[in-house]
């Protein structure tokens, strides 16, 4: 798909749900008793994924226009008859690995060649600990995994070092519903750390309770139940990155419609980095504003490790803008979708701007970007990011467009409006 250029852009987006909170509330969703209705929720690959997955153990999910209506097991989980599928959706297999431990009987989970190379070893060892028998089939600590289980029996589990805070995230999901009771602790930094409170935010929102006695160090009452709810899926402030980024390559204003601006979501730190550069943006009520200014020149260093998935929108900023960009903390992107720095990394050099990785981020000098066909590695984020590029640079074509249905169907028609 060739992106052409726009001379100036003021346009309106309403973004669609978060894909991290529609995939936590269908999971605990599926585990309560009773009809819960998730308005907003994202429909996309991936949660198209999750929702098959759930409903081989037991949930029941219909589409609704704008909603999305579970009936959930109340925790009994049904031995499918089949292997769980799941694609690239390393969010889907981790919690579901948590899931899967609560059932009875033998669960195996999988996806598709890179989901096969993402890593769950900190995961798989911490239900070992709960009293789960959880492996992967080829010892190689990635699936696919085998969980042998008669229930969490709940105790002391550790995760050091962890590569993903999604593996805090399904212990947390699942304890509740063990049989006793469950401490956590985590051991070395949290990448990611806000989406453990998103995770904690919407479990208190179906009537269970987490407790963080120190700092990584979880405390979980075994023999809880969640209960029903209707919930409202926020706007995914993943999403409202690209049409910050539109604004300012196109020398315009996006009013971003759907988005809180005070979310528990990392990426919403993205809006402070843009002032900090320059960039004017407004906040008001389930709306931002964003207005380009002349972005800031010289050498800046900034910590992304909260917020990873907006790496590839930044590092496209980072090559329009005049001078060196550093981007630290985010070593674990090399397990995302595709590995993300090296992705970066190349399609930078690409399009003419020096780029290289470091041992926990990338380093972008800026310039003048030429156009170029854009490899995106099968990465939604990748093809997004340098699609709005193309606003700007005449010659951009992405490859794979279609890659973006992963998280944001929706993308191409609402850029397509623009014209």
């Amino acid at each position: 798909m060739e992106i052409k250029p726009l001379p100036g852009l003021n346009a309106e987006v309403t973004l669609p749900g978060s894909k991290s909170y529609t995939q936590r509330a269908l999971v605990i969703a599926a585990l309560a008793k009773g009809k819960s209705v998730l308005h907003h929720a994202l429909l996309s690959k991936d949660t198209e994924y999750l929702m098959e997955a759930l409903r081989l153990m037991g949930a029941s999910i219909e589409i609704e226009s704008e909603a999305l209506t579970v009936e959930g097991t109340a925790g009994i989980i049904a031995q499918p008859q089949k292997e769980i599928y799941l694609g690239n959706n390393g969010t889907a297999i981790r919690l579901l690995m948590g899931v899967a431990a609560l059932g009875k009987g033998e669960f195996r989970l999988t996806g598709d060649e890179r989901l096969r190379e993402r890593p769950v070893g900190p995961l798989l060892d911490a239900l070992c600990a709960l009293g789960v028998d959880a492996a992967s089939d080829m010892g190689r600590g990635s699936p696919p995994v085998v969980i042998k289980t008669e229930g969490v029996r709940g105790g002391h589990a550790v995760l050091a070092d962890i590569t993903s805070s999604q593996f805090i995230s399904s212990l947390l999901i699942s304890c509740p519903l063990a049989g006793a009771d469950s401490s956590i602790d985590v051991l070395g930094s949290v990448p990611s750390r806000p989406y453990v409170d998103m995770t904690v935010e919407a479990m208190r929102h179906f009537g269970v309770g987490v407790k963080e006695v120190s700092p990584g160090r979880f405390f979980v009452k075994g023999n809880q139940h969640y209960v029903a709810r209707s919930y409202r899926v926020e706007g995914d402030a993943s999403a409202a990155s690209y049409f910050c980024l539109a604004a300012v390559v196109c020398g315009g204003t996006v009013k971003i419609h759907n988005v809180n601006p005070g979310t528990l979501q990392g990426d919403i730190g993205f809006l402070p980095v843009l002032e900090r550069l320059g960039v004017v943006v407004t906040r008001k009520d389930n709306m931002i504003e964003v207005t380009n200014g002349l972005l800031r020149c010289g050498d800046y260093e900034f910590d992304f490790g909260n917020m990873p998935d907006v790496v590839p929108t930044f590092a496209v900023l980072a090559a329009l803008r005049p001078g060196r960009t550093t981007i630290r903390n985010v070593s674990h992107l090399r397990t995302k979708e595709s590995n993300r720095l090296e992705a970066l990394v190349n399609e930078l050099r690409r399009i003419g701007i020096h780029a290289e990785e470091i041992q926990d981020g990338m380093i972008v000098d800026g310039g003048t970007p030429r156009g170029a066909v854009i490899e995106t590695y099968n990465d939604h984020r990748i093809a997004m990011s340098f699609a709005i590029l193309g606003l700007s640079v005449p010659g951009i074509t992405i490859s794979n467009p279609d890659c973006v249905g992963k998280s944001f169907p929706g993308f191409w028609n609402i850029v397509g409006t623009w014209y």
